[in-house]
């Protein structure tokens, strides 16, 4: 990796070895990247732009603790945890300040943002582990598997495509291709 940081947000990985060297770059450039996400959120939910600046803050800490502790692994892309966080802390600050004023309204979310969180990653984490399925289903059912299921190719065309005798051979072909991915997705 060069010493010289570029201009854009830094990589997941940029970022947490940054954090763990103590490189102040890193944090401006996080803070440069991903503060216009939060302040959007947050002036869309009845904040202000120092109530942003308050969460954001608020999650670097969270996310500077988490990194620095020796069991941290990220199992999101850093911008997802990011708002993730900054969105149940904002929701949270808004339920205490709904309840003090002893008006509390439409906030019954609040519970639900730390499962949303959660099935979020969960997803992301089963994208990761079919794309990794994927790659070691090898040829041609890799490419079957996306032809039909991802960009919607007919099994006539498969069939002309991989040059099949007719559509039940196709058929066959892509049931045992779908086995095999099964097989390698529960594996993992």
């Amino acid at each position: 990796m060069n010493n010289k940081l570029s201009n854009t947000i830094p990589s997941d990985k940029e970022v947490v070895l940054g954090i763990l060297n103590n490189t102040e770059q890193v944090l401006d450039k996080l803070y440069k990247g991903y503060f216009p996400m939060v302040l959007k959120f947050i002036l869309n939910n009845n904040g202000d732009e120092n109530d942003a600046k308050d969460i954001y803050q608020e999650c670097i800490i969270i996310l500077y603790n988490k990194i620095k502790s020796e069991d941290f692994e990220l199992t999101s892309k850093l911008k997802t945890f990011i708002y993730s966080v900054c969105r149940r802390l904002w929701l949270k600050r808004l339920s205490v300040l709904s309840r003090n004023a002893g008006n509390i309204k439409d906030f019954e979310d609040v519970l639900a943002v730390e499962e949303e969180i959660e099935d979020h990653e969960k997803t992301e984490f089963e994208f990761a582990k079919m794309k990794s399925s994927l790659e070691m289903l090898g040829e041609p059912c890799s490419t079957i598997i996306q032809d039909f299921y991802i960009k919607g190719l007919s099994m006539q065309e498969i069939v002309e495509k991989f040059g099949y005798t007719n559509t039940d051979n196709a058929k066959t072909q892509k049931y045992k291709c779908l086995q095999r991915l099964k097989k390698l997705f529960f594996q993992q």
